[in-house]
């Protein structure tokens, strides 16, 4: 468990995933389906290995992924989200739509992760995105 700076809720959900490498990370996996460290250290942010090694074991130790080694090759590892990561979907959703809404002026290359779908649905589409990991993580036959 993490040393919480305080009682906010807000605080302590800063606490576990507050820094911009964990988000971008659990964002890789939501959203671009990423899973090796390879997948991780070839993202567009240039994650540093030592930094990108860091936050796996943090985000494993959260409870937040789980790291596997891969079916098809035992030289590999894997890291899948779990129930308590996937839960960040919406999360991460709103984080993009607040920066296409705020950022997108000043920032017109900005990826579009097709935003306005989310906003107008977004129960449905984040249990689409959420169902879209879930196939994605049963494809490597392991159990969450």
């Amino acid at each position: 468990m993490p040393d919480f700076r305080s009682n906010c809720p807000l605080s302590s959900a800063l606490d576990v995933i507050g820094d911009k490498w964990t988000l971008l990370i659990v964002r890789d996996m939501i959203v671009h389906h990423k899973s090796t460290f390879m997948e991780f250290e070839r993202s567009d942010e240039k994650i540093a290995a030592s930094i990108l090694a860091k936050r796996l074991k943090w985000l494993q130790k959260e409870g937040i992924i789980t790291k596997q080694k891969m079916p098809q090759n035992k030289k590999t590892n894997i890291y899948l989200l779990t129930e308590k990561g996937l839960a960040f979907t919406p999360v991460i959703m709103e984080l993009v739509a607040w920066s296409e809404f705020s950022l997108r002026e000043s920032h017109s290359e900005m990826t579009d992760y097709g935003v306005a779908t989310f906003i107008l649905n977004k129960p449905e589409q984040t249990e689409v995105i959420q169902n879209s990991y879930r196939d994605f993580a049963n494809t490597f036959d392991i159990n969450l």
